[in-house]
């Protein structure tokens, strides 16, 4: 099925070209495949057909993208690095890169985590379809981390069931621009599709499903705060969005945050450190975690080095900490 995506242009991305502009926005699509995109007249602004793969996009442009499915024929397995942090004839644990996009896309058919299992795993579950086997959920291209995946189909949906009553234990790590006043907290609002950007998702009331997302503060460096984020639901950046929506966007995230970023990083300061569950076929609740990337603690240190540490002591704190 074609996804049909709507942006209007804001003040601070005018003279941006059009293809770098919505690789940004849409992470899963490369410039290449987004200029192929304008050949085929399927990339609109101000609902005209694009025919300029060098535009320069104007404030208040309105743009239109068409993503055409995926052609599944070539999905094929692929030797590529995989690191996996547990397996079993059921299920399989691994530890995602930052960069490596979960499953093919428009643009993105080739050199996803899915390619990879495919060629590592004799089989995959086959409930979310030829392009996402194995799948039972997600995390951005850019953030790094633990996913588990299921080898059949009753593992799926052993796994998929815990997903829907929020039983499984997801914990990630990130770092937000400014300083949390309180230790921890919670936010309790609803996602949905941006109204006035496609692109993008927002807490909204319209067309929105629940969303909680808990957390805690681990650091503090001057203007900026690493935090641990437990997610009670599993939306479409949820973390993302809801610390963007109390004032403290994700370092390295211009989707949601500044345009301009005080520290260098390929994609946003998030990462799946521990991942729990109940094993779909021994009854046994299994957890793992699996530390940041280099590039994440480097970032980290840059921090500590310019503004200083102040870390919150949790060990004495009684109850739930995230």
């Amino acid at each position: 099925m074609e996804q049909r995506y709507e942006f209007q242009v804001e003040e601070s991305d005018q003279g941006q070209r059009v293809d770098r502009l919505l690789a940004g926005l849409l992470s899963e699509c490369s410039r290449s495949f987004l200029q192929k995109l304008v050949e085929r007249g399927a990339i609109t602004v101000n609902g005209s057909g694009l025919t300029e793969k060098k535009y320069k996009v104007k404030a208040g442009d309105r743009l239109g993208v068409t993503l055409p499915e995926p052609e599944l024929l070539k999905l094929e397995p692929e030797d590529l690095p995989l690191d996996i942090v547990y397996e079993d004839e059921d299920v399989a644990v691994v530890n995602k890169p930052r960069g490596m996009v979960v499953h093919p896309a428009p643009g993105n058919e080739t050199g996803t985590m899915v390619n990879a299992l495919l060629y590592h795993c004799k089989s995959l579950s086959s409930i979310n379809g030829i392009i996402r086997p194995g799948i039972v959920h997600r995390i951005d291209k850019d953030t790094s981390g633990l996913l588990m995946v299921a080898k059949n189909d009753a593992a799926h949906r052993a796994l998929a069931e815990q997903l829907a009553v929020h039983s499984i234990t997801r914990i990630y790590q990130a770092v937000v621009f400014h300083n949390l006043k309180e230790d921890r907290g919670t936010v309790d609002a609803p996602i949905g599709r941006d109204p006035k950007n496609r692109l993008r998702m927002a807490v909204t009331q319209r067309n929105s499903k629940p969303a909680v997302t808990h957390w805690r503060v681990e650091e503090r460096f001057g203007s900026f705060t690493r935090i641990t984020a437990r997610l009670e639901t599993g939306r479409t950046h949820q973390i993302r969005v809801h610390m963007a929506h109390i004032g403290h966007p994700l370092l390295g995230d211009p989707l949601y945050g500044p345009k301009k970023q005080p520290v260098e990083l390929q994609g946003q300061a998030l990462h799946a450190q521990t991942l729990g569950f109940v094993h779909p076929v021994t009854g046994q609740y299994l957890e793992f975690t699996v530390p940041a990337p280099e590039e994440f603690q480097k970032a980290v240190e840059r921090l500590r080095s310019k503004y200083g540490s102040a870390p919150v002591d949790w060990t004495d704190r009684e109850g739930e900490t995230t």
